[in-house]
């Protein structure tokens, strides 16, 4: 069964969770009448790289799996940052995948039609630099053919590259799915539009969410590019002057407006690099509550959920989630999260 079937057929949670600590467990189908008129909901319109590649060590022979993790060369598509697996597929666990080959600068790689170089292995042995050769159009041409969606053990059926994109994904520069916008569909904008709730878009390169080894995962997320268009900008600035809510649609679009922020609230247009964590102590300029998945704690994604409510809240919060049996992969149930004002001690 593909992976729009089984969203089609789950019927999807959503956990809202109130500045106050306030909670409410409701089917997610009644997203759309939860906003104001007047509040902006900001979506990643990325879509998604098959970015799991299989192939050969030359010098050895042996198998390895290259999972695109961040880009080098933004767009152009022949230097990445990748991280590297022995033989085997997404059925075992990433965290039980046996190690790559001993991997060293200058060997080359065999991805299908491509071929690549191993331009510096970084200071873990299963991360590395890397660069396709070819024009931009074969390596793109390369990749749509012999590449398909990084994915994890809990869909064990292989995915096709539309079942991780969303409805309004545009342009292929994300790594792994901006999963949080699986919770929008048509009705739900038109919905919005109807009740006078702000619809806008930005592009966010999400990177991989998980690499198999705490040490590494706590380097999580890389640096990612953004661009943020013109007329987001003039919303979001509207928004912030009438003092109505921005709701970020997953924890790109948090990334990439709080990277963008100026100190008066407005934000910059065009390119630009996400650097960093946010965490608890991190202020939001910008965002007023977030829509995103199930998270972990020790996550990148649920550190970022530490910007906008403390400890205790989210422990509830997670409790009620177990309760519940919330669904935490990409494919599950979501939250809605109403920024706290945090007092840090």
């Amino acid at each position: 069964m593909a992976a729009a079937d089984r969203r089609d057929r789950h019927v999807a949670r959503l956990l809202v969770v109130e500045q106050d600590g306030t909670m409410r467990d409701l089917p997610r189908a009644e997203l759309a009448g939860l906003l104001d008129p007047g509040d902006l909901v900001v979506a990643n319109d990325a879509a998604t790289l098959p970015a799991s590649l299989d192939g050969v060590h030359i010098r050895s022979s042996e198998a390895v799996e290259i999972r695109l993790a961040a880009w080098l060369s933004f767009p152009d598509p022949r230097r990445f940052v990748g991280i590297t697996f022995g033989a085997g597929d997404h059925r075992t666990r990433t965290e039980d995948r046996l190690p790559p080959p001993l991997l060293s600068s200058g060997d080359l790689l065999r991805l299908g039609p491509l071929e690549a170089i191993v331009e510096r292995v970084l200071d873990h042995p299963r991360l590395l630099e890397l660069r396709v050769f070819g024009s931009r159009g074969a390596v793109l041409a390369g990749l749509a053919q012999h590449g398909r969606p990084i994915q994890y053990a809990h869909v064990p059926e292989p995915l096709a590259l539309w079942d991780v994109w969303t409805k309004i994904a545009i342009e292929p520069v994300a790594f792994e799915a901006p999963s949080a916008g699986f919770a929008l569909d048509w009705s739900t904008l038109q919905t919005w539009h109807r009740r006078d709730v702000g619809f806008a878009t930005l592009t966010h390169a999400a990177g991989i969410s998980s690499t198999g080894d705490p040490v590494l995962d706590t380097r999580l997320p890389f640096d990612e590019p953004y661009c943020i268009p013109e007329r987001t900008a003039a919303l979001v600035a509207e928004a912030k002057r009438r003092g109505s809510r921005i709701i970020a649609i997953g924890t790109t679009v948090v990334r990439a407006l709080e990277s963008a922020a100026n100190p008066d609230g407005s934000v910059c247009t065009g390119n630009g690099i996400a650097t960093g964590r946010i965490e608890r102590g991190t202020p939001l300029r910008l965002v007023d509550a977030i829509l995103t998945g199930v998270h972990q704690p020790g996550e990148s994604h649920f550190e970022l959920l530490r910007a906008f409510a403390d400890d205790a809240l989210l422990t509830n919060a997670s409790a009620l989630l177990a309760a519940h049996r919330y669904r935490a992969h990409e494919f599950g149930d979501s939250i809605l999260l109403n920024r706290q004002p945090l007092l840090l001690g």
